[in-house]
């Protein structure tokens, strides 16, 4: 086979080549047709020059072998590897969409909510594999992809290396340098590797996110490769006056020349990330794998679904029905462009519970200070103020995914996809059994406003048929969903297309639930029902 394959060529008898749609210093991409299963598939090949290396070539199929193991939503799927007329071949999962280098051509900078949404997305991947033993030692731009529902997956594993492993190696000069710009120094050494080399490239990519292009820029790789042996990069604030601290520092972190004072994981990375933009510490599970057990089909407690449809919960279902949901992700893309913002969960609950310590310091202080008595020279106690957030014309700070089952989270990282202003894009529950969602009492969005108010929220609704309802809290976000009490609006409907709901009395928080979901053909059959939105505004009132 020449170094040129021709279009049509098929490999291991099955895999039908299209066109060329990538290539790099040690093998091309090409779109081909999995003939076999009757899907697109990505056929990664090893260049013939490099083919007659006998360790580039062991390299590549045992790291292929190694990557095919790794099961995560943002990871590109491995699928087969196989060898054609002495060619090492990866076939993997096709992604639809575009490139994060593609996109920084494009836009040469991007937005702090979408700069922590990808690399939140990406340090969960990388936390996967190196927990799997891999350390990916490629993380680029072009590497990352972009799905045109938002979804982030990081690609090629061709060059990933098991940590601990010795021998010869892929990473020489002939190799790597493509990609230099994005080496830790530890690889620059040729130092042994783990995980937080994969940290430093990252903190690489997302500097140039929010930079509009990465340090230690020089005039040649080597010399790229090599300044950032003996210095640090150019302060990210400086570049972009406009990000905060937080978000600055744990970038600076990831690129800490010394490993040990980088992020310890990618799961500590990603959480890092997002706590410098909510500021509040969010512990719950770190990874972006969902595990869904088989669910039952009762309905919602409380719910009096429209004439016509399935009995209220309460009713008994057939007995052995099952909501057995998938991983919330749709099968098919939604149509539209990238997510262009994340937004991330807001819990004030640390927050308020600060506040209130901080208060209750003054009190005591003041007590004490009534006690002690008979002297009048002045004291000063610290006192505390309201937060700027909480001034000035009412507005959404914040808007998430809301499940009060499993992780707490429905496909959270669509999100965006509400507050983007494209009518073409939706967020969406994941798929279910039942279209009163299994024992789940339902699935929605959480709204955060910077204090509390009323008004009116209005939906442009992409399933049907429907049933909504809104329930509002004041001060604190409920820790389950019983404790949100009865709901404030509720409405159900069998079309898509606009819905109003007031909202009468002051909230901080607005839950809008979806109770019922429609079929979709995003959807498998054993699973066919969601809900969707295409976008959801709070409108303040007098």
């Amino acid at each position: 086979m020449s170094s040129n394959v021709a279009p049509n060529t098929v490999l291991g008898g099955r895999y039908k080549l299209l066109r060329t749609i990538a290539a790099g210093g040690m093998a091309e991409v090409w779109l081909a047709d999995d003939l076999s299963l009757n899907r697109k598939v990505a056929v990664k090949l090893l260049k013939a020059q490099l083919a007659q290396d006998p360790i580039v070539v062991e390299r590549f199929r045992r790291e292929a072998v190694a990557a095919g193991g790794l099961s995560h939503p943002n990871i590109v799927q491995v699928y087969d590897a196989i060898v054609e007329d002495g060619r090492q071949a990866v076939v993997m999962q096709f992604v639809e969409g575009m490139s994060l280098r593609q996109m920084l051509d494009e836009k040469k900078k991007l937005s702090p909510e979408l700069t922590v949404h990808i690399g939140a997305a990406v340090a969960a991947a990388l936390d996967h594999a190196h927990q799997s033993g891999l350390v990916h030692r490629d993380v680029k731009p072009g590497n990352i992809l972009i799905t045109p529902d938002g979804r982030v997956m990081l690609a090629d594993f061709g060059i990933a290396k098991v940590m601990g492993e010795t021998g010869e190696d892929l990473t020489n000069e002939h190799i790597m340098m493509g990609t230099a710009k994005y080496l830790s120094p530890e690889q620059v050494r040729g130092r042994p590797l783990d995980g937080r080399a994969d940290i430093y490239a990252l903190g690489l990519v997302l500097y140039e996110c929010l930079a509009g292009g990465v340090p230690f820029n020089r005039g040649n790789d080597g010399d790229t490769a090599l300044a950032r042996l003996t210095r640090e990069p150019t302060d990210l604030g400086r570049l972009n006056p406009t990000l905060s601290p937080a978000l600055v520092g744990v970038i600076h972190k990831m690129l800490n020349r010394d490993p040990d004072q980088r992020p310890a994981t990618g799961a500590e990375a990603r959480n890092q990330l997002k706590t410098a933009v909510t500021g509040v510490y969010d512990p719950t599970t770190l990874n972006d794998r969902r595990s869904t057990p088989p669910r039952g089909t009762t309905p919602p407690r409380g719910m009096t679904p429209p004439r016509g449809a399935t009995p209220p919960r309460g009713t008994t279902p057939p007995s052995g029905t099952k909501s057995d949901r998938r991983d919330p992700t749709p099968r098919t893309s939604v149509t539209g462009r990238p997510g262009r913002s994340a937004q991330t969960k807001v819990r004030p609950v640390l927050a308020l519970i600060s506040v209130l310590v901080v208060a209750a310091l003054a009190m005591v202080a003041m007590l004490w200070n009534t006690i002690q008595g008979g002297d009048d020279t002045p004291r000063i106690v610290e006192s505390t103020t309201t937060s700027p957030e909480d001034l000035g014309p009412l507005k959404t700070v914040a808007l998430n995914s809301y499940d009060p089952n499993d992780d707490g989270l429905e496909n959270e990282d669509m999100i965006g996809l509400l507050s983007d202003d494209d009518p073409g894009t939706s967020w969406t529950t994941g798929c279910y059994m039942d279209k009163y969602f299994g024992s789940e009492v339902g699935a929605g969005v959480l709204m955060t406003m910077n204090r509390p108010g009323i008004g009116t929220l209005t939906l442009n609704i992409t399933s049907k048929p429907w049933i909504i309802e809104v329930y509002t809290a004041s001060n604190v976000i409920p820790t389950t969903f019983e404790a949100w009490g009865d709901h404030v609006a509720r409405e159900f409907g069998t079309a898509t297309g606009p819905a109003t709901f007031n909202v009468t009395s002051p909230a901080k928080y607005i839950l809008v639930m979806f109770r019922e979901g429609g079929r979709s053909g995003n959807c498998s059959n054993k699973n066919p029902y969601q809900a969707s939105l295409a976008s959801l505004k709070f409108a303040p009132g007098a």
